[in-house]
């Protein structure tokens, strides 16, 4: 089998390591043939601090794809995430040089350039430049400028920035599982080509991805990324809530979590019980699983709280005509929807991925937004390289595989 026909991605997160194996189809489509997960060591908050704890978890994740989908991996999009990522929005403007005031590539390509010339602390890499749209001789909201004429060219773009040390150390972990990471894509970004549809993206949308360490964030608007932010509570503080209020082994507090969570202790039936284990070897207790909402209901007003502010604080409260998203593993738990909702105001759903075949139920899950997303966003960079947009393209959508085309070293 041809390697190039498959496309894997690689989310390594604080609870667990995924692997995606997706094949690409002659009818330009996208299958799921092989899944791999292991349980994640030597990751917190997206950032390694055990090496070879890391390495192995990548391993086991890796190894049990290829065994699933009968193909050897060798290179992966692999997704970055954790509290060192920060967006920020720039605009770029230059003078059209051609004769007959033509823009041309090259002149979309200075305007980058000119955009991404900012200057960034010690230490800080850019990661990405996401084109939001173009403005010619002060005619605004402009998709794909090529062939335009006009004197002169502004661009405005979202820059999203990581630390260079955490960003290698990932990728040396990858390397030492032995396989090569092709692109690094920031996790909110490759999430939001599984779960959110053009339509969303084009009203405003904000993409919410509850993690295990991190909550990201993601707001879309007129069919671009407008900003990106990182909150540093995510599903690992339930757990640690429920171990610490219940006085339960944290494994077993994982285990009431997946099984009895609600949080949204309204929705609880007052004479539901569960069995908690205890420390020490002490007899298990059955406890009401109202006491368990009642642990994780003020977590998660807390988280969305955090949202809320940070959505503000960027000034896209009255844009989200969508409303919001949610995904990742944390918005799996019951009752997070219902609790989202009295706190925004604003149309609440999970989101699970689409747009591929094969595998579809064994992905069909929050959890797994971020890796079959990675697929997704390497199908696509594929796809403008051959001049073609993926089926099922908006315009929007065929205008950036155009303009990633020409950008392929920005990305």
């Amino acid at each position: 089998m041809r390697k190039e026909r498959y496309l894997v991605g690689l989310d390594v997160g604080t609870s667990k390591v995924t692997a995606v194996v997706a094949e690409m189809l002659d009818s330009a489509g996208l299958e799921i043939v092989g899944l791999g997960v292991a349980e994640s060591r030597g990751i917190r908050r997206g950032v390694v601090v055990n090496l070879e704890a890391a390495v192995d978890s990548i391993k086991r994740a890796i190894d049990e794809a290829e065994l699933m989908a009968g193909v050897e991996i060798d290179s992966v999009h692999l997704a970055l995430s954790g509290p060192h990522i920060k967006g920020f929005n720039s605009r770029g403007v230059i003078a059209v040089a051609g004769k007959n005031r033509e823009i041309t590539r090259e002149d979309v390509r200075r305007a980058i350039d000119a955009a991404k010339a900012v200057s960034l602390p010690t230490g800080r890499e850019i990661l990405h430049v996401l084109p939001q749209d173009f403005v010619v001789d002060e005619q605004e909201g402009i998709g794909a400028p090529v062939g335009m004429t006009g004197a002169r060219l502004e661009v405005n773009v979202h820059i999203v920035t990581g630390s260079q040390s955490a960003t290698q150390n990932i990728v040396a972990c990858v390397n030492r599982a032995g396989v090569n990471v092709a692109e690094t894509v920031v996790e909110q970004l490759a999430a939001s080509e599984s779960v959110l549809t053009e339509d969303e993206k084009e009203l405003g949308v904000a993409l919410v991805d509850i993690g295990g360490g991190t909550t990201d964030i993601a707001i879309f608007e007129r069919g671009s990324l407008w900003h990106t932010a990182v909150v540093g509570v995510g599903g690992d503080h339930f757990t640690n809530d429920i171990a610490v209020g219940l006085r339960t082994p944290v494994p077993d507090a994982e285990k009431i979590k997946r099984k009895c969570g609600c949080a949204l202790s309204g929705m609880v039936d007052e004479d539901d019980t569960m069995e908690v284990a205890s420390v020490g070897g002490r007899k298990p207790r059955v406890m009401a699983r109202r006491i368990l909402s009642e642990i994780l209901q003020p977590r998660a007003e807390e988280i969305f709280h955090l949202v809320w502010d940070e959505i503000r604080r960027a000034g896209h409260e009255k844009t989200l005509n969508s409303g919001i998203v949610l995904t990742g593993g944390g918005a799996i738990l019951d009752g997070m929807p219902e609790i989202a909702e009295q706190i925004f105001d604003l149309p609440i759903r999970r989101g699970c991925p689409t747009g591929v075949g094969g595998l579809t139920d064994h992905v069909n899950s929050p959890t797994f937004a971020t890796g079959v997303g990675l697929a997704l966003y390497g199908f696509r960079n594929f796809a403008a390289d051959q001049g073609r947009a993926p089926i099922g393209a908006g315009a929007l959508v065929r205008a950036a595989g155009r303009l990633r085309g020409l950008f392929r070293e920005f990305f």
